[in-house]
């Protein structure tokens, strides 16, 4: 039962992925971040994310994105991931790549973990003005330690007004070292999600040229993640991305175990004192429609799996890893 569960929740729209937050620290104060960390909260202890997780895991969820906070500072890090790959989960690391260790590399091969490291300016100013810490030379360093690294490896570019001008070196950089550029729009002041920082403010129209070059310099291959730059064209041109997983195939948990549709709406409910199926009962359908029908903004997590059954096609020629580029 527990291997088909996942296919039934296909069918029956519920959910096969979910965003986890593993912890409330971070080592970085970026602008576009309104993530709440240490705020009247508490983590979850590693016997805890293994128990909630096996119930997970039977309901029928495969796929977690890992993040934080900055997930590589809590120290039991390995251990998890250790844990939820014994699970059966396919997991996916989301990081600022400022704490890069042989450790956690030997960890991610042996559990099959995709690795996705935030960079969104070559320039160290521009670097420190957006991430609020002047950091790059470790992220760099760290991308350098994955170079033979054999799964999935990814470089996530956030555009704003700093970086406007930087993404395509970015994506080229991304591309000359086997990385697949991942390359996303800021949001700000929707529900949770996205802080509101002037500086980083953009015109639509003026950034959906950016993710226009980008298409027109072919470096980002066929498949999922070239439809992703689609997607922000036409969310930046506001027009009308469909309906999103959020609540469906999708779901956000927090470092303390609370249940949300998606990173940018409410939470409904705490894993330790109900289960999932329960929480998604009181799951706001009408808010999470209006939300997805106003195409408010465009997060992949929200977006991916539906996107691909919209898409067949798209989802086989995603490549799950790429040589590096001359």
């Amino acid at each position: 039962m527990v291997a088909i569960k996942p296919f039934l929740n296909l069918l029956q729209k519920k959910p096969l992925m979910a965003v986890y937050e593993l912890n409330l620290t971070c080592n970085s104060q970026c602008g576009y971040c309104d993530l709440p960390l240490n705020k009247g909260r508490y983590e979850l202890s590693r016997e805890q994310i293994h128990t909630i997780f096996t119930d997970l895991y039977r309901y029928g969820l495969r796929y977690l994105f890992l993040q934080g906070g900055e997930p590589t500072l809590r120290r039991d890090l390995t251990d998890i991931m250790y844990d939820l790959f014994n699970i059966g989960f396919d997991l996916t690391l989301i990081t600022n790549g400022t704490r890069i260790s042989p450790e956690l590399i030997d960890c991610a091969i042996n559990t099959n973990t995709s690795i996705s490291i935030s960079l969104d300016t070559l320039d160290r100013e521009r670097y420190k003005k957006i991430r609020g810490a002047d950091q790059l030379r470790m992220v760099l360093s760290g991308i350098e330690c994955l170079h033979d690294y054999p799964h999935g490896k990814y470089i996530t570019c956030i555009v704003s007004e700093v970086n406007k001008d930087d993404v395509l070196d970015v994506v080229e950089f991304s591309r000359a070292r086997g990385f697949m550029p991942v390359v996303g729009a800021y949001h700000w002041d929707i529900d949770r999600y996205g802080k509101v920082d002037t500086e980083l403010q953009y015109q639509k129209q003026v950034i959906s040229g950016v993710f226009e070059q980008v298409l027109k310099s072919d470096l980002v291959p066929k498949g999922y993640f070239r439809h992703y730059l689609k997607d922000n064209v036409e969310w930046l041109n506001e027009r009308g991305l469909g309906s999103c997983d959020a609540g469906k195939y999708s779901i956000a948990i927090d470092a303390s175990g609370n249940v949300a549709p998606c990173l940018a709406l409410k939470h409904r409910g705490n894993l330790l004192e109900q289960s999932l199926e329960d929480i998604l009962e009181n799951f706001d359908r009408e808010q999470i429609d209006s939300c997805s029908n106003k195409s408010s903004c465009n997060m992949m997590c929200s977006r991916v799996v539906g996107s691909n059954l919209k898409h067949p096609l798209q989802a086989l020629q995603t490549p799950a890893k790429l040589s590096p580029l001359a």
